[in-house]
């Protein structure tokens, strides 16, 4: 049988979180991911102040299934029962196998949250409510509803439309009926930045609510967010309806260029996949739309300019240019998400064309202008986006990966789902496979794909021109030779044989064949022909790396020592080698939370120096030069 439920050394693992008074959930993370990371990752509230650093003893989870060893910091704030009995510190616990975890409820109102990479955000965010008791009006006092809001907010210089003066006094009416006892005109002012956004009747302070949106080419994520506590609420994600016009951003590109009605259709797609996850997200929290007044999307300058219904065909021709790099004054409306009436939205300002919002969320997140060391960010995808910074300068850039990392070109290939394998080892005879939902595989995922060919390479079963050998090469084990097949005229290897059937047709197989490794081939020089350039203009070398964070959510399952072998990322210590989740995500996440950081993130633009790749004569040169596999 070759595909195993419980590989031996996985590289992923499974974690069954049990949070107190919420329904449990499972997530698959990286071996080796902390507790704190894997919970922040998926919308799960933990205790913290200390940005992880293990000193502030608060974010405390029992292990009850599944075994985590003791940190050296773990004795400091446990006894010697609570460690027996599976008490760890989160942010030191690391996850090597399958656990199942209890989550103590929060025991404090938090002034600060920790998110991104270690980042330790003060709350401090755009939008603010403000419990006001106004005087009532007389013969002597005839002030105006509107004056009177002023003057109890003598801080702020407010901005008010029409619609806010109508709650305004719809809010004092409705408390005069409402009051026990005569005219109560107790409200609440509901405000983002200098905007009145509401004026609601009585004290509403204890809700307040906003979503974080990762708006990817592929997956659409968002996170409720409770701002008055700084911790996540809810999050749901789901596949971009866009795709039907799609797989990457060229392609949607294309289809307005061809067909003057797609760039509408593409608008209200986005539309529709934003306001269906705020609709999972206030369901699953709790929470209601009206509740909602502010929302963060972070996303590529082509899905940014596809929601905002902007043309993005100067985005796909030379000279690449954007209709705008941010957006000011934007409402929740503007982007189809049906939340309040008046909701403000915050969208993240692009580097270029092709190092968009996501990628200044993602550096924010990361800290990447705020780290002495010499750091790689590498956000895998069908344009994967790096950023080098080197202490005390940034530097950006794209390259044009293709499909490969999301199945699309691979024979096999399909998205991470159920029955898709996301892990390959072999060894001298035999093949085991990790499969998403531990059912039989149907698939080959992007961190399937890197494995396995990682592993065939290791093996050699790869040559270093990316040429899968013949069945009687010298060295090769008969166990492995039996599975280097024919799908026509073109070489495959078995991953997997229908029915356990080695002798069945090996077109019905999972097999990789010569063409998908010359796909992986071509994404990983292309890649890799990046950061290369990027340390080089500035005299460095892949030795000087001290850390390389892999992004996104294929970032986030893609085995350290995988990339590695194929020379998808440079060879450092594995250590070194970060998966840093949905930072686009926290990015956004941390607009929200606090003012501070989203001046942050409009700085980056000033920071940030960008490198065009297709305006460099020797890039072709330099591609193939990194097409060759590591031997």
């Amino acid at each position: 049988m070759t595909a195993l439920p419980e590989p031996p050394t996985p590289d992923r693992v499974r974690i069954r979180f049990d949070p107190d008074g919420a329904r449990p959930r499972e997530v698959r993370v990286p071996a080796g991911a902390t507790l704190f990371d894997a919970a922040s990752w998926n919308g799960i509230a933990v205790d913290s102040t200390c940005g992880g650093h293990g000193t502030c003893r608060k974010c405390r989870m029992r292990v009850v299934e599944g075994d985590v060893t003791v940190s050296r910091l773990d004795p400091r704030a446990f006894g010697p029962e609570e460690l027996r009995a599976g008490w760890r510190l989160a942010c030191r616990a690391r996850a090597e196998q399958d656990l199942r975890v209890e989550v103590p409820p929060l025991v404090t109102r938090p002034k600060a949250a920790t998110v991104g990479v270690g980042r330790q955000v003060i709350l401090r965010p755009a939008l603010q409510k403000r419990c006001l008791t106004l005087p009532e009006p007389t013969l002597a006092d005839q002030r105006t509803d509107l004056e009177r809001l002023r003057d109890a907010l003598p801080d702020l210089e407010l901005r008010v439309d029409l619609p806010a003066i109508r709650g305004l006094a719809r809010a004092l009416r409705t408390t005069d009926h409402t009051a026990d006892h005569g005219a109560d005109h107790t409200v609440t002012a509901v405000v983002v930045d200098d905007v009145l956004v509401d004026v609601e009747p009585g004290d509403t302070t204890g809700r307040l609510f906003g979503i974080a949106f990762d708006l990817g080419t592929t997956t659409v994520v968002a996170t409720l967010l409770d701002l008055a506590t700084g911790t996540p609420v809810a999050v749901a994600s789901r596949l971009n309806p866009q795709q039907s016009h799609g797989a990457d951003v060229i392609t949607r590109i294309s289809a307005t260029m061809t067909d003057p009605t797609a760039l509408e259709r593409l608008t209200a797609l986005a539309h529709q996949g934003l306001d269906q996850l705020a609709g999972e997200v206030c369901a699953d929290g709790g929470v209601e739309r009206h509740e909602v007044y502010e929302i963060a999307v972070a996303g590529n300058a082509t899905m940014t300019h596809l929601a905002l219904g902007l043309d993005p065909e100067p985005l796909g021709v030379a000279p690449f240019v954007m209709a705008s790099r941010s957006f000011d004054d934007l409402t929740a409306a503007d982007l189809g998400v049906r939340v309040h009436a008046r909701a403000r939205a915050y969208v993240f300002p692009a580097l270029g064309a092709y190092v968009g919002g996501d990628i200044v969320a993602g550096a924010l997140a990361s800290g990447m202008d705020r780290d002495r060391r010499i750091r790689l960010f590498i956000d895998i995808g069908t344009n994967c986006e790096i950023l080098l910074a080197t202490g005390d300068r940034l530097l950006a850039t794209a390259a044009p990966a293709g499909p490969a990392f999301e199945g699309a070109a691979i024979r096999c290939g399909m998205r991470a789902a159920p029955g898709a394998v996301e892990g390959v080892k072999i060894s001298d005879d035999d093949v085991v496979l990790q499969v998403i939902g531990d059912v039989e595989p149907v698939g080959l995922a992007g961190s399937g794909l890197v494995d396995a060919v990682a592993a065939m390479v290791a093996a050699g079963l790869v040559d270093a021109s990316g040429r899968l050998v013949a069945p009687d090469a010298p060295g090769v084990p008969p166990g492995l030779a039996t599975r280097l097949r024919q799908v026509g005229q073109e070489r495959v290897f078995v991953l997997h044989f229908r029915d356990d059937d080695p002798d069945g047709d090996p077109a019905e197989a999972l097999y990789l064949s010569q063409r998908d490794i010359r796909e992986l081939q071509f994404a990983k020089a292309a890649i890799s022909t990046g950061w290369q350039l990027l340390l080089e203009e500035q005299g460095l070398t892949a030795t000087d790396v001290t850390q390389v964070l892999l992004a996104g959510s294929f970032g986030s399952y893609l085995g350290p020592s995988a990339a590695v072998r194929i020379g998808l990322v440079p060879e450092v210590a594995l250590l070194r080698i970060v998966s840093a989740g949905n930072v686009a995500g926290e990015g956004a996440k941390m607009a929200l939370l606090s003012v501070r950081e989203r001046a942050a993130a409009q700085a980056l633009l000033e920071e940030v120096h960008y490198v065009e790749l297709s305006d460099r004569a020797d890039f072709n040169d330099r591609f193939v030069e990194r097409l060759a596999f590591p031997v």
